[in-house]
């Protein structure tokens, strides 16, 4: 068994001071949301063995404020920064979650980018939360956090349609849980 857990980097500042798009930083929404869905990863083990980050401030940016929450209860994942991360296609994506045999982690976190991450997780489903499947139709939103398990032993085996949506969850999402 393996488990895919996809997150779109959070709500960012619309120009960077430099004029670069891998420069967008998050903004002050962007830190709460990420801070916040790295509150209910604390709560909802397992966690990551391996994460895997675009390159872009903003995504390694939301990388960190998930870690600064879970790590008095999470151990150390290896960590990567992988430029084809960004700007990458579904079928980039899925190839560098296939590469990931290399370090063979059970739970592997992909930290990227729209398009490309709500293609694939679009892309990936093939059973699993009928009303996750639902609301991913639209949108994966900034701070989006897609769960999939795939009942394979090796990387190289996820496919399209094979994944077992478990949850699709989002800043919005846990707010309105809340106001139930």
């Amino acid at each position: 068994m393996r488990r895919l857990m996809l997150l779109r980097h959070a709500k960012t500042e619309t120009d960077a001071p430099s004029g670069r798009d891998r420069d967008r930083r998050l903004d002050d929404r962007g830190h709460k949301d990420a801070a916040e869905i790295g509150q209910w990863i604390a709560t909802h083990p397992p966690f990551p063995d391996a994460v895997l980050v675009s390159p872009a401030v903003r995504a390694h940016q939301t990388w960190e404020g998930v870690w600064a929450a879970i790590k008095d209860v999470a151990p150390s994942p290896h960590l990567e920064l992988l430029p084809e991360l960004y700007g990458a296609d579904s079928p980039q994506l899925l190839q560098t979650i296939r590469e990931a045999s290399v370090h063979d982690p059970r739970r592997l976190m992909l930290v990227g980018h729209n398009p490309g991450m709500h293609e694939l997780a679009l892309a990936l489903a093939g059973s699993g939360d009928a009303a996750g499947r639902t609301r991913l139709a639209d949108n994966l939103p900034t701070s989006g956090l897609v769960i999939y398990d795939f009942a394979i032993d090796d990387w190289n085996d996820v496919a399209f349609r094979r994944g077992r949506l478990v949850q699709f969850i989002s800043p919005k999402l846990l707010k309105q849980a809340l106001d139930d």
